[in-house]
Order: structure tokens, then sequence, then C-alpha cells
């Protein structure tokens, strides 16, 4: 044979093999047009703050995607963050699928272990059977943090809960200027900082451009599901300082005009029914009239910075739909824009500018709020605003996040599908759940769920479709009983009624007062029928009870404070040591050395030239709060920064060139008495250490009694937000070996304190 015929012979040879090889896995192919899916998830966004949900906060690009698709009133949530997430991505209930409450920990009981369990399939998982790629950009809080460190595991993060792609971060919040970012499965330093123009959600949304962007350009045939969950509304509420600014004059009114206001648009809108009342002011709430000329100052602006959060997100969600358009797939791209819980609570009454302070005994008085005025926004606050204006983002509804009323748990809806919702600016006043979400898409997309996910077999769906009212508004309800839960506070709704019952911390659940409604024709959740009808209320309750046993909710547990500080005991456990090389990479808090209320030893192993070096050696925090070990001028300088005020403590001699141990000894003086709330009369004694020789000392009351920081720990540098009176990173110019944690045995947390805390943070 010549070698023209062998080459032919061996290329044909080659081809018959080609051919006959069998694709394994075999390929998937997507349903007939099968559409986009874009899910616009924020955060803690009450249900009247979009303007079109009656606001006067400027939402352009949300009011134009309900004008050219649906609004529902009836979509409910969860009351709280993690949970919503875990009914939103699973078509079950929250505590069916084991996240009854937080992803912040684990109690031990089926529903409440804080991640979701592997026979609950997530939305992705099912998707990416037929085809989908998937993308997570942004909040994620549906795994335990205590696995949110280097090691995982990674089966509860995105990428093990069939996301191809994640870019974001895996806490409840974050700050928007220094945020604690995860891309894929590794911790990851942010891309700029507040002096460079950076914001977390303009980084989303390019994110998420990409993302979509990199799938068009590599499989334009394939769909794509993107999940975009920004940071806002969470605290801290930052944004561009001319945003928030343009909003002082929007709400000098105050708190009761602007419910007013906004009930007699939605009402104008169509939303809610004409003979909607206004529910009585929540307890606790004084009439904006009744607050001093400084106080309407603070909480103008705190109100403000909350308004300039949301616009600003809108200002940014506009960019992704434009590109949406300018791609040419923004027709059968399925867009879903909502909120995961009601206006939170977490500000108290009075709001705050630095919350870090107060969560640890640092009182924020008026006066100094004032003085901090035009700081509320910026990288040196964590502020939230009081209860008046969380009220009245949930208007017309009663109570806040957490609450299982109206205002926890009712929240604004929008969907857009040009190619498919031909009903233009129509409203949809159906009850549906968070966990309805799921079997909806399936039903749109045309597939059904999978009996098994990676072998796992799957647990049936408890949510119901209601993709039928999208084009029939007179579709039903919610056919089967929807249970509500947090924290001791419960719910039901079925049939157009609804029983509630508020319950009071710490106190029986027997004495927990029922209310029971007719949603159907009260839609605030102000004619208590309970006396009236006593037989249908006991039903009710009798009903929750039965759905509460089926669905995981017991044993009902309403400790806050006590199950955090349990389950810090119970992650780190008897671990007292830590060592840290030169080399690692970032520790987020909850995996970092737990050093509240405890005595603790810090050591740095370095070596220095004869020129010396400086930089940070350990740092734990941020600009709002955290502590900081560093090299200064030749001097050795600890800073306890709680909530903005600085315990500096500078070295008596300059630390000479070799090896050196430089450290940090604390040691608690256990000289507390029984102080009266809120305040903390212990003394702890700082020493800094050179060669293990004290190289000076201070006393102080500040001390970390219930958090550190949200944000995490570094060695040799700090990352973002500096701890301390440097410009971040300030890396340690010398050589550093490693660093080492020592804890006492002498920890005592105030549960109360802790949980207060925690809860600001969800």
């Amino acid at each position: 044979m010549s070698g023209a015929s062998d080459m032919a012979f061996g290329g044909a040879i080659g081809k018959t093999i080609a051919d006959s090889r069998p694709h394994w896995p075999p390929p998937l192919t997507p349903p007939a047009g099968a559409p986009n899916i874009l899910v616009v998830l924020f955060d803690d966004v009450g249900f009247s703050d979009f303007g079109c949900y009656g606001s006067p906060i400027r939402t352009p690009t949300i009011d134009r995607l309900a004008a050219e698709g649906l609004r529902y009133s009836g979509f409910h949530t969860t009351a709280m963050c993690s949970t919503t997430r875990a009914a939103l991505l699973t078509g079950r209930n929250h505590h069916s699928v084991g996240v009854g409450c937080l992803a912040n920990f684990d109690s031990g009981y089926p529903g409440y272990r804080g991640k979701i369990a592997r026979e609950a399939g997530t939305l992705a998982e099912m998707l990416r059977t037929h085809a989908y790629r998937n993308y997570m950009v942004g909040k994620w809080h549906v795994t335990p943090l205590t696995e949110s460190g280097a090691t995982g595991p990674f089966d509860g993060w995105p990428l093990g809960r069939g996301f191809d792609r994640f870019y974001g971060f895996l806490d409840a919040e974050t700050d928007q200027y220094a945020p604690e970012l995860v891309s894929d499965n590794t911790h990851i330093d942010p891309p700029g900082s507040y002096d460079s123009g950076y914001h977390l959600t303009v980084d989303l949304v390019d994110q998420a451009i990409r993302f979509i962007g990199d799938h068009i350009a590599d499989r334009p045939d394939l769909p794509w599901l993107t999940w975009l969950a920004f940071g806002a509304c969470h605290a801290p509420h930052q944004a561009p300082r001319d945003v928030i600014m343009s909003y002082d004059a929007s709400f000098a009114h105050g708190w009761d005009v602007e419910r007013a206001q906004r009930m007699a648009r939605q009402k104008a809108l169509g939303l809610v029914p004409p003979e909607t009342r206004m529910p009585p002011r929540n307890a606790g709430v004084k009439a904006w009239d009744e607050h001093s000329d400084d106080e309407r100052r603070v909480f103008t602006r705190l109100q403000a910075a909350y308004a300039g959060m949301l616009d600003h997100a809108d200002r940014h969600l506009a960019r992704l739909i434009a590109f949406l358009e300018t791609a040419g797939v923004r027709d059968n791209t399925l867009i879903l824009v909502l909120s995961d819980n009601g206006a939170s609570q977490e500000g108290g009454p009075l709001g705050f500018i630095n919350a870090m302070g107060p969560y640890n005994f640092k009182p924020e008085p008026m006066a100094d709020k004032l003085r901090r005025l035009d700081d509320i926004g910026g990288p040196d606050t964590h502020s939230n605003f009081p209860h008046g204006w969380a009220m009245a983002a949930n208007t017309p509804l009663r109570r806040y996040k957490q609450n299982t009323h109206g205002g926890g748990i009712r929240d604004p809806f929008v969907m857009s599908w040009p190619q498919r919702i031909a009903a233009c600016g129509e409203l949809r006043h159906q009850f549906v759940h968070a966990c309805d979400l799921l079997p909806t898409l399936l039903d749109l997309v045309g597939v059904s769920v999978p009996a098994a996910i990676a072998g796992c077999p799957q647990m049936p769906l408890e949510g119901e479709s209601f993709a039928r009212s999208i084009t029939d508004p007179a579709a039903p309800s919610k056919s089967s009983p929807q249970y509500f839960e947090m924290f001791g506070h419960r719910g039901i709704y079925h049939g157009g009624w609804k029983a509630v019952a508020y319950h009071p911390p710490g106190t029986p659940f027997e004495s927990d007062q029922w209310e029971l409604f007719h949603l159907d024709r009260d839609f605030s959740e102000v004619d208590d029928l309970a006396e009236k009808q006593p037989e249908r209320l006991a039903d009710m309750v009798g009903l929750w009870w039965r759905e509460a046993e089926r669905r995981n909710v017991l044993p009902l547990d309403d400790r806050f404070g006590q199950r955090f500080a349990e389950n810090a005991a119970r992650f780190q456990g008897a671990r007292h040591h830590f060592t840290f090389h030169a080399g690692m990479g970032h520790v987020p808090t909850d995996v970092a050395p737990d050093v509240r209320s405890r005595s603790y030893t810090i050591e740095a192993h370095v070596e220095l030239d004869a020129q010396g070096a400086q930089g940070v050696l350990i740092a734990h925090g941020d600009a709002t709060s955290g502590y900081s070990l560093y090299v200064k001028d030749g001097l050795l300088v600890h800073d306890l920064n709680v909530g903005g005020s600085h315990e500096i403590l500078t070295s008596q001699r300059k630390v000479p060139p070799g090896a050196r141990r430089l450290g940090l000894r604390v040691q608690r003086l256990l000289r507390e008495t029984a102080p009266a709330k809120g305040a903390r009369t212990g003394v702890s004694e700082y020493t800094l250490l050179i060669d293990g020789e004290p190289a000076g000392r201070l006393q102080t009351k500040l001390a970390f009694h219930s958090l550190i920081s949200w944000s995490g720990l570094d060695i040799g540098r700090d990352r973002g937000s500096p701890v301390s009176h440097y410009e971040a990173p300030f890396a340690f110019t010398g050589k550093l070996l490693r660093v080492t944690v020592a804890m006492h045995d002498d920890q005592t947390l105030d549960g109360d304190a802790v949980g207060n805390a925690q809860m600001a943070r969800q």
C-alpha cells in the first residue's frame, strides 16, 4: 500500500471506531424551549420597599420588570434568610430539609441541623440533569459556618449542591466594601477597596454578567440558571454617599406619614384591597413626633442609607438586564425578583451607626450617633435602621423579620418572561409560599423531580406549583396547609384563614396567645376573630401541631443565646491552640480562634534584619471591630478595636533585630459583678511580650464579650478594611514564620448577648 492508501485506510478505521464508540455519560438534552432562569434575591427588603409596591425608593429596573410581567401580593417566606433560601432551593419546607432555623448552629434534631439534607435535592441539582448550567452569585448561607473554612467540608457549598460556578459569600452578611469573598471553593481577596471605588453589589453584577457571557460564548445551545443573591438590604447598610444623601428629604416626614403614603399608593395600585386598615404601630415604636429633633435627623439618615442601598442595587441590576437584551437572550429568560423575609428588627428602637460596639456592651448614645451622622453608609460603619423604619418597610403588615405575622413573612415577588408572560403589569393575589417556587419552575421548564440524585433517594416535594396563576388570575391559592415557625413564633394558613401566635422568648409555649384572621378579607391582620370563632381557631391550632410533627418542627426551641453559645463550644470543644504558618490563606471568623470573654496568648515567630521591619503579624476583624498585633516604627503595637473605639497599647522599647517572639498576653481579671442590663464591669489586662518578657501593659473594660467581628482573620497582613490606624494591607516586611494562639480555659459567654449579636448578623 502506498502512504496515501495507508493514511486513507487508517483514517477510515479511526472514523469507524469513533463513530461506534459509545458516549459516556450520554449527552444531556434540555427540554424544548427551556428558558434561562434568573433569580434575583434581595435580603431583608420589606413588602412595600420596591417602587412598584408603594415605596418612594427609586427602583425603575424592578418596576419595569413588573410592568412587563406580574406582581404577586401573596408571596410568603419563612421569616429568616437561611430558612427561606432552603425552601426556595429545595421545594420543601425548611424544617423538613434540616434548616429549621439558621445555618449558624446545629441543634442535633433532624429539623435543626443547619444544612440542607442530601435527600432534598436543590433546583440546581435537578436542572443539571436536564443540561442546565448553574451559576450562583452572592449570598449562600445554607451551610454551617463552622464548615466555611479552608478544608470545608464542601458538600454543602454551592458547588456541592449543583452549581457549576460560585462567586459570593457564605455568611449571612458581609461588609460591602471589604467582603468575605469566595470563588468556587476558595476564599479570595476582594478585587478592590472603598478607596478604589469598590462595592460588592457592583462586583456581584459584574460576575453574573461574566458567568452568563462565558456561557453564551461556550454553549449557547444550553439553558442556564443564574441565582443572584444581593447583600442588599441586609445590614450593614452601605452605599455611595451621593445616593444616600439624595434620600434625606424624602423621609424627613417620618415613619407615620410614610406608612400612610405607602398604603395609599398600594390601594391605588391594587396591591391591597381598598378596605385594608393600617395596624397600630408595632409595640415599642413611638410616634415620629415624639422623638427629638436630633433623633429624627439620625433616624432619617439611617433610613436614607437603607434606601440608598436598594436604589444602588437596582441601578446595577439594570446593567444585567441590559446585558441580557444585548446578548439576545432576554425574551426567553424567566426573571424572578423577590425578598427573603420582611424588613429587619435587628436595628433596635434607635438604630445603629456601628452595631459592633453595642453588641459588646459599648453604648452608642444619641450624641455619638449625631456626631457620626455623615459617616453613615461608609466603610467604618455597620449601620442599621430603627424599628420605626422597618415597620414602614413592611407596610401595611404587622411586626418584622423573625416573626410569623405578615411583616415577617409576606414579601414582594416580581416575575417577568417576555416570551411566555403576556399579562404585562398585572397583579396576582394568590397565597403562595417560598417552597412553591421550585415546583413552579420545574413545571415551566417541563421536567419532573428525579427519584434519586447522585444515588441518594429523594424525599417528595412539599410545595405546590403556582404556574397556572401566570395565565389565570382566578387560579386557586395553595390548597395544602402551610405552617410557619421561627424561634417559637408560629402560624398556619389554610383555606384563606390564618392562625398566628407571637411567642415572647422564655415564656411557656402554652401561654402563647393565638390570633385568627380571615386573610382573604383581612390583608393586614387587624381583625382578630379568635373570640368569635373559637372552634375554627382550635381546628387551625390542631392543624399546626399535626403539620409541625410531619415537618420536623418539634421540639420547639425558643432559645437564642444558648443555642449559639452551645454551638460555639461544641465546635471548638477542647481545642485551645491554633498555629498559623506563613503562606496560609484567609480564615473565616467562625473557624478562627474564639477569644471572646477569655484569657489568651498570641505569639508570632519572626526574623528581623538590622534595618528592622514593620507590618501586621495577625489581624482579625475590620474597621468596625477586631484586634490587630503589628510592628510600626520599630515598636510592637496591639489595637483592641471595639465598635470603633481603639485601645492601643505600644511597647515601651523597640523590637531588636534577629529571631524574635512577639506576642500579647490577655488576662481576664475576674472582677465582674452582676451588671445592669447592657453593661459590663469586668476588666482585662493586656500585656505586650518581646521574647516572653513584658514590654507594655494596660487594663481596660473594653472587650469582646459577644463577638469579635463578622470579618475573618489573616496573618502577615490585614487584607481589607483595616482594624487599626494604618493603610491596609500593611503586610509584614520581615520574615514571619508562624503565629500561635493559645486560649485559656476561663471562657464564660453571656448567651443572651451572643444571641442578640448573632441575630443581628442574620
